[in-house]
């Protein structure tokens, strides 16, 4: 056999040298502004900032921890800055249809000074209007017109009691009307008189009355007329005072206001209401109710109603004081907030709402600008989504009550005029929300058409090191800490480096990094250090683990008191030492498991046991399948295979998914075949195809470490190490303990490329090769499982015999 090849101390991790670097510390940068390594999204969001027009709303995908937001705020605003500021928004009454407000547009800060000239030409109505109706010259008009009017009614009733008195009829006024009483032998006749009358004298008055109900109704048409004409004389008398009094006013208002189409109609309906409700602008004398409510205190006093509250002015979007175009950042985006919503106030137990009730949402305040919000938040949020596409799809605002969508409408509601939207909408979430928006909404990439993916990691390139080194003075600056020398940028580095899990690659999840820069500047405070060192940020990553490993050090001292069985030592047939990794969230280490196998004649094949026991997943469940190509493949090509076989992961109690152990089991199988015991003081991952090369893996490190920390525990014997696919060798960001035990001699890591080196290894025996006749050397680990494979085959066929 061939010496197997071992990796070399220097290749199990890439450090950092502080020489390389060309600063002592962060004191000597400038801050870093925008993203690192993140050249493919900021190239197509700042795209899609750039078009404006519909549907190109933008979704930043990636991890979260990337900068996705902080990117999006700060380029947004930038950008923003240099662009218009939008309109300002009001809702006034409608008078035509007073459940439905109208809303009115204006240029920036016009829409404040439209609600300041309007207030103040209501309070101008109140003075003015009451001042010229207190006038002489309105009373002496009034006046003459009620004259005038009084004494063509007088003339009609004389006229009228004359035609009466004609027919023996007088006429007598009430406060329900006018009727006529007979009149017999010169005395009036009521009712109960009227029954002793003579039937002649009976049809006498019946015949007179009807003549004088004829008569009577053609005066008591000209009374009406007269009475609608004195009415029009004085609405039109006071139509006219009042114009006089407010007409210049309102000219004056309306003047100002000259470019705004709709306003102008306003204006103009507010006027005519005015002038057409006159007597609202008197007060009147307050009749003595202080009885009743001292009798009823609990009832209290009713207010008196706002008779200008019709003419005031709902200012909800104001941009007096804005500079270039809104950015909105949200992280409560429920339905109200969103699209605003509309006020109840509660009076003697009934709800009242009016239009000075109705509230802007974020939708409003974003209008002509930008609006920044995250996935998760919209999907969690009751209604959030519906509202989002809604506005998106239609560009417009439309205040629709949650209670009325949800059926639970039990007050007077309004409907004000949707609002024109022109909102650029930024939505930051995972790649799972976007698939998940996609699949649910078939329009969704009409709505977003651009998407920017935040990658989480990129090169360890010169350029983005420094970069990070950047971005640590942006946090010294931003939190006004100590500064960090070029040791702890060089620690940090690495830290990325091994979060990245490659030594060619560092994280760019900045959040992480950010949570190490806060604690090693607490660490160093309170040795009193007046710079943050590399010792600070290995302390801080070592006592951040600590408080994460209770659940790893349980496990450990299982292992130690072999509770959980694992050998370090020796060779055992059939049982091999596997690696997994168990991933806690914001922490995850290495957990060795012993895996074992048992063959005997039969016709079940490979049986996993943790299928059986529904503890296993779909890629584990696959490659337990290659396992049985790979050995059809090799072996059964003159016979077939008459093979039960059960694989089992011993005491593990929580399942297990993932393909990277599969050439660790296959190892086991051959051994159980071939009888040939395998090592103990190695520990196996990879994962194996059906040609028997071997594929990389996920989570070496930790795997790796997971093993070393157990053979450390028990006494390093200088023999003990790990098998590692060669794909793996560049993901390699060893602990420092675990390169210098190599280094030393007394751990060994081997990368492989086949599942023939790893037979070597693990058998101490040469795997064999296939001649042309198709047979393995007998004494070959290939040979060995052939021969027993044939010789299952033999006895299955007795069996069937």
């Amino acid at each position: 056999m061939a010496k197997p090849f071992e990796l070399d101390y220097t290749q199990l991790k890439k450090d950092c040298f502080p020489h390389e670097l060309n600063f002592q510390t962060t004191a000597e940068l400038t801050p870093l502004e925008g993203v690192i390594g993140q050249d493919r999204a900021v190239k197509a969001f700042d795209f899609g900032l750039a078009v404006k027009m519909k549907g190109y709303n933008i979704y930043m995908a990636g991890p979260s921890g990337t900068g996705k937001t902080t990117y999006a705020r700060s380029s947004t605003e930038k950008l923003a800055e240099t662009e218009d500021v939008p309109y300002d928004w009001c809702y006034v009454y409608n008078f035509q249809n007073p459940r439905s407000p109208l809303a009115l547009r204006f240029e920036a800060g016009m829409g404040k000074q439209f609600k300041e000239d309007m207030a103040e030409l209501v309070q101008l109505f109140k003075t003015e209007l009451q001042k010229a109706f207190r006038t002489d010259d309105y009373d002496a008009q009034k006046n003459t017109l009620l004259r005038s009017f009084d004494e063509k009614r007088d003339a009609l009733m004389d006229e009228m009691s004359k035609m009466a008195a004609e027919y023996d009829f007088q006429v007598k006024t009430t406060n329900s009307g006018i009727f006529f009483m007979p009149v017999v032998e010169g005395k009036p006749v009521g009712e109960e008189d009227y029954d002793e009358l003579s039937e002649e004298a009976k049809e006498i008055v019946e015949k007179n009355s009807q003549m004088v109900q004829e008569k009577a109704g053609t005066i008591m048409r000209e009374l009406r007329d007269l009475d609608k004409e004195s009415k029009r004389q004085m609405d039109q008398l006071d139509y006219k005072t009042g114009m006089f009094a407010i007409g210049h006013h309102v000219n004056a208002v309306q003047e100002k206001y000259q470019a705004y189409e709709r306003v102008i109609s306003y204006i103009n309906d507010v006027q005519e209401d005015v002038l057409e409700n006159i007597d609202q602008f008197f007060e009147d004398e307050e009749e003595g109710e202080e009885g009743l409510a001292s009798l009823l205190p609990m009832l209290g006093k009713k207010p008196a109603e706002d008779v200008t509250l019709k003419y005031k002015v709902n200012l909800i979007v104001d941009h007096s004081k804005s500079k270039g175009a809104p950015v909105v950042v949200t992280f409560n985006p429920t339905y109200s907030n969103l699209v605003g919503e509309v006020e109840y106030d509660s009076e003697f137990g009934n709800l009242t709402t009016d239009f000075m009730k109705i509230k802007s949402g974020l939708f409003h305040k974003a209008n002509g600008g930008y609006l920044i919000v995250q996935a998760q938040d919209i999907l969690t949020t009751p209604q959030a989504w519906e509202a989002l596409r809604r506005v998106i799809k239609t560009k417009e605002i439309m205040m629709d009550s949650i209670r009325e969508q949800m059926g639970a409408v039990v007050a007077p509601t309004l409907k004000p005029e949707p609002i024109p939207a022109k909102i650029k909408v930024i939505m930051i979430g995972s790649g799972y929300y976007y698939d998940v928006l996609n699949s649910y909404d078939e329009e969704f990439d009409k709505f977003f058409k651009i998407r920017a993916d935040f990658d989480y990691e990129m090169p360890r390139t010169h350029e983005n090191i420094q970069k990070i080194a950047q971005f640590i003075k942006r946090f010294v600056d931003r939190e006004k800490s100590m500064e960090f020398d070029v040791s702890a940028v060089c620690a940090i580095v690495e830290y990325s480096s091994r979060t990245a899990e490659r030594q060619d690659k560092l994280s760019t999840r900045f959040n992480h990094l950010a949570e190490i820069l806060c604690e090693a500047v607490t660490w160093a405070k309170l040795e009193g250090a007046e710079l943050v060192t590399a010792e600070h940020i290995k302390k801080t990553i070592y006592e951040k683990e600590q408080r994460m490993k209770l659940y790893e050090e349980k496990l450990d001292e299982m292992l130690e008191e072999n509770v959980i069985m694992i050998d370090t030592e020796g060779a055992e047939v059939g049982q091999i030492n596997g690696l997994a990794v168990l991933d806690m969230g914001s922490y995850a280490f290495g957990n060795p498991s012993r895996i074992t196998a048992t063959t005997y004649v039969g016709k079940s094949g490979i049986v996993n046991i943790e299928k059986e026991a529904r503890m296993s997943g779909q890629t584990h469940d696959k490659g337990v399948q290659i396992i049985t190509g790979f050995l059809g493949q090799t072996y059964a090509q003159n016979f077939p295979l008459s093979l039960s076989c059960r694989v089992c992961f011993e005491q593990n109690y929580n399942g297990i998914d993932g393909d990277s152990a599969s050439s660790t089991e296959l190892y086991c199988i051959l051994s159980s075949l071939s009888e040939l015991p395998i090592r103990q003081d190695l520990a196996v991952t990879g994962s194996v195809n059906q040609k028997g090369e071997i594929q990389a893996i996920g989570g070496v490190t930790h795997k790796i470490e997971g093993f070393f920390d157990l053979c450390k525990k028990r006494g390093l014997t200088g023999t003990q190490g790990v098998i590692i696919p060669v794909s793996n060798v560049k993901d390699l960001v060893l602990k420092e303990e675990v390169v210098e035990a190599v280094k030393e001699g007394v751990f060994h890591i081997y990368p492989i490329s086949h599942i023939d080196e790893g037979i070597e290894l693990l058998m101490s025996t040469p795997a064999g090769k296939k001649n042309k006749a198709g047979n393995f050397p007998a004494n070959s680990v290939h040979g060995k499982v052939m021969k027993k494979l044939k010789a299952f085959d033999k006895r299955a066929q007795g069996q069937e015999e």
